[in-house]
């Protein structure tokens, strides 16, 4: 497929590192620095120049262009190259990353011509949701309409001895899930009933919504619903989360230090409770009982800010903490402080993206461990052969299918279950095999 991707910044650069084996990309921006990082690295065109020119976009060839992604951090270019791609070619699908729901809103309206919109806050607000409703979770993603369930989960010391140490033929696992991976270290392992799970590692489960509750609750005994959660910062993010979470039943209070901007989301958001505070102050913390709180979400744009208030938040009582960080490398650092959980804004973005560029067939894209592996939902084809294969006797080539969904409805498949053409498999393979793995189906 041949790709032009407008920017060249964080969200870019993992695109890039998604599709560069396997399409012919032509990457734009302004910033030559920022073109070069990504040619030194990969395979991959480079034009120095503005992404919303016609010009620019014409003398590059846009009309022969497969898919146009526009992802700078500026709404408005995004949108203008979108539309300049779709005046000069009627084929080129095109994808737009945006940070304002508002274009989101009018994009659905049908006032936008573009063919698809990515909202970033609305992303992160999806992916944040997911981790609070399996709360032992380093990741969850969602597949299938919510019948099926990928969680990633790190194997603390003391956990279950149903679990550590057992082979897995004889453990007590929670029913309508399968493992797909054992990752321990650098080391990826598709478990057979032999292996083992050993303290340290990181496991990634297939299944059902429920299975995900009971591994959670296997992995962190206690850890129940969650029904009160603080969030600091009322930004768009942090005003997107509390949104979602709030439809789901969910107590929200919400800490936001600009007094105008607390004033406008106290009026917006009626079920939630809005403090016009810091959310760094020790006195305001106990005031408030905010280490009561189960779950405390920290949504401000700086990042030490988000670090400093998590830590704090921690000393106050909180017990689990998830942290928006949009420096990527500075993920490391709010994991190693002891904040449970991390969300990066632009690599969900770019994982949302990525999908545009698979098989026509593959419905969704999840991707894990920056992109070194990849759960793929993709529509089994009639020549494929694996089709008419029972699950026991399929050969697994780096991959295994942990759920699949036939006539609307998930199935965790039995190793006498046969796969079908037109059935939808979820798949667990690493990210350099993913094209074989579409050819396979």
């Amino acid at each position: 497929m041949k790709i032009f991707l407008i920017g060249a910044g964080q969200v870019g650069a993992t695109i890039v590192q998604a599709l560069h084996e396997e399409h012919e990309l032509t990457v734009f921006d302004l910033d030559a620095s920022r073109l070069q990082a990504l040619s030194s690295r990969y395979d991959v065109s480079t034009i120095e120049g503005n992404g919303a020119s016609r010009r620019v976009l014409a003398g590059a060839g846009v009309s022969e262009a497969d898919l146009l992604i526009a992802c700078t951090s500026r709404d408005e270019a995004n949108i203008v190259s979108a539309m300049i791609t779709k005046a000069c070619s009627s084929h080129t699908t095109t994808v737009v990353r945006t940070t304002n729901p508002e274009y989101l809103e009018v994009w659905r309206e049908g006032q936008l011509d573009v063919d698809f919109i990515v909202s970033s806050e609305l992303e992160t607000a999806h992916a944040i949701s997911r981790t609070i409703g399996v709360p032992a979770a380093r990741q969850t993603d969602v597949f299938a309409d919510g019948q099926v369930q990928l969680v990633e989960f790190d194997i603390q010391p003391g956990s279950s001895s149903q679990l550590v140490g057992v082979p897995l033929r004889d453990a007590k696992l929670p029913r309508d899930s399968k493992i797909a991976s054992i990752i321990r270290g650098e080391e990826m392992i598709l478990p057979g009933g032999d292996a083992v799970i050993d303290s340290g590692d990181r496991i990634v489960v297939i299944g059902s919504p429920q299975a995900a509750l009971a591994w959670s609750e296997l992995i962190a005994p206690g850890s129940g619903k969650v029904r009160d959660v603080v969030v600091f910062g009322a930004g768009r993010a942090g005003t997107a989360i509390a949104r979602l979470l709030l439809e789901q039943g969910i107590g929200v209070r919400l800490i936001e230090a600009d007094r105008e901007r607390a004033r406008i989301v106290a009026d917006e958001l009626q079920g939630a409770r809005v403090f016009n505070a810091t959310g760094l102050d020790p006195d305001f913390l106990e005031r408030e009982r905010v280490g009561d709180a189960q779950v405390a979400i920290f949504a401000m744009r700086d990042d030490m800010k988000n670090h400093y208030a998590a830590t704090l938040a921690k000393l106050h009582g909180i017990r689990f903490t998830i942290a928006i960080v949009h420096d990527a490398h500075a993920i490391e650092v709010f994991e190693r402080a002891g904040i449970d959980v991390t969300v990066n804004p632009r690599q969900v973005t770019a994982e949302e993206i990525v999908r545009f560029a698979h098989d026509p067939r593959t419905q969704q894209v999840a991707m894990l461990e920056g992109d070194r592996f990849e759960v793929l939902d993709i529509t089994t084809r009639a020549g494929s052969e694996y089709v008419g294969k029972s699950f026991g006797e399929m050969p697994i080539r780096g991959a295994l299918i942990g759920a699949i969904v036939r006539n609307g409805q998930a199935i965790f498949p039995r190793r006498d279950d046969v796969l079908r053409a037109g059935d939808r498999a979820i798949i667990f393979t690493e990210s350099r095999r993913v094209t074989e793995v579409e050819q396979a189906l």
